[in-house]
């Protein structure tokens, strides 16, 4: 009988320690459950408040959620510290230089003799050498895949299998800096594209403009470089040809580019300021050259060439310019004698 109650005592042990392991394990599991439920629901509110906006964007809530950082490329200006130089007017450009067209006179001046990229301030080159190599203009140009920038992965209106004239060519090269136009233009050149780039160095040196070397018609590659002074050189040469004056002053234009018409702009929106009497522009831009225009343009009761290089802000370059014109009015310069 003892050894019977004996038994007895020990199973009734066992079996409160059983209630004991399971009611701890019931605890811990309960507790792990809440925190567990805890976190989901953190995580849900945020996606929540991210849901709405990225539907209607039409991506997910991990893109919304992502920044993209896009480190900051220096221009070349720029990391040799032109940007730092001090002037009177304050001015955003590394380079700038204002001359009398008729005189040569500086009329201000800043870094101009620095050797930089010049972007698509190139092409004013590339309407001289098929200006004065006398090319038929009506000749139909096929843009090709030779035409494709892999230079910087910009992008054309042109596609490949595209069809204008030589003169339309022309006219988009300046207007609005179409880059498949000029890279055809040098293409259908006689000798080819080797033969052009050699013909623009030749009339660069032509010109005395011993500061500047090309390697390709379109501006595409930072090797195209210049000068302040040489391209003030270049300005006057190419006002010398009343086709390039009215092509690269066009406001807009209509071209049959595919199966339909499609109307081109001005890169340089001072041709449609009132304020302005523009004779010849061109305007640049690739990361390494920064924000560039040239011109040509009454000011002041003269005819007047400008420059500017390096600029570091989208619409700095004609903030810049709108300076150099206010300043030149307040200057009141006295009309050139040769003619202004």
């Amino acid at each position: 009988m003892s050894s019977a109650r004996g038994l007895k005592s020990l199973w009734v042990v066992i079996a409160a320690l059983a209630l004991v392991l399971s009611a701890d394990v019931m605890a811990a599991g309960k507790s792990k459950s809440k925190r567990d439920s805890a976190r989901p629901t953190t995580v849900k509110t945020v996606r929540t408040a991210k849901a709405p906006r990225a539907a209607k964007a039409g991506v997910s809530a991990r893109r919304v959620a992502a920044v993209k950082v896009v480190p900051h490329r220096p221009s070349l200006g720029e990391s040799q510290g032109l940007r730092g130089t001090d002037d009177p007017l304050d001015l955003k450009s590394s380079v700038a230089l204002v001359v009398d067209q008729d005189t040569n006179q500086v009329l201000f001046s800043k870094n101009p003799l620095a050797v930089l990229p010049i972007a698509s301030i190139t092409k004013l080159m590339t309407a001289m050498v098929v200006t004065e190599a006398g090319l038929d203009l009506d000749e139909p140009i096929t843009v090709t895949a030779d035409d494709i920038d892999t230079e910087k992965g910009s992008r054309s209106r042109l596609k490949v299998g595209t069809q204008l004239s030589r003169g339309e060519m022309l006219h988009l090269a300046l207007m609005a800096s179409e880059n498949r136009a000029a890279n055809a233009l040098g293409r259908h050149f006689p000798g080819g594209l080797q033969a052009f780039v050699a013909a623009m160095n030749a009339t660069a040196q032509r010109l005395g403009m011993s500061d500047t070397r090309y390697v390709e018609p379109t501006g595409l590659s930072s090797q195209n470089r210049s000068s302040a002074r040489d391209l003030t050189l270049l300005v006057k040469a190419a006002y010398a040809h009343p086709l390039i004056r009215d092509l690269s002053t066009s406001p807009e234009a209509e071209f049959e580019v595919g199966s339909r018409p499609q109307q081109f702009r001005n890169t340089n929106g001072l041709v449609r300021n009132p304020a302005w009497e523009i004779g010849l522009q061109k305007t640049g831009y690739i990361a390494e050259a920064g924000r560039c225009v040239v011109m040509q343009a009454q000011l002041a009761g003269r005819k007047l060439i400008m420059v500017l290089l390096d600029s570091a802000g989208r619409y700095s370059r004609i903030g810049d310019a709108e300076r150099i014109r206010q300043w030149l009015a307040e200057q009141a310069l006295p009309a050139s004698r040769a003619g202004g």
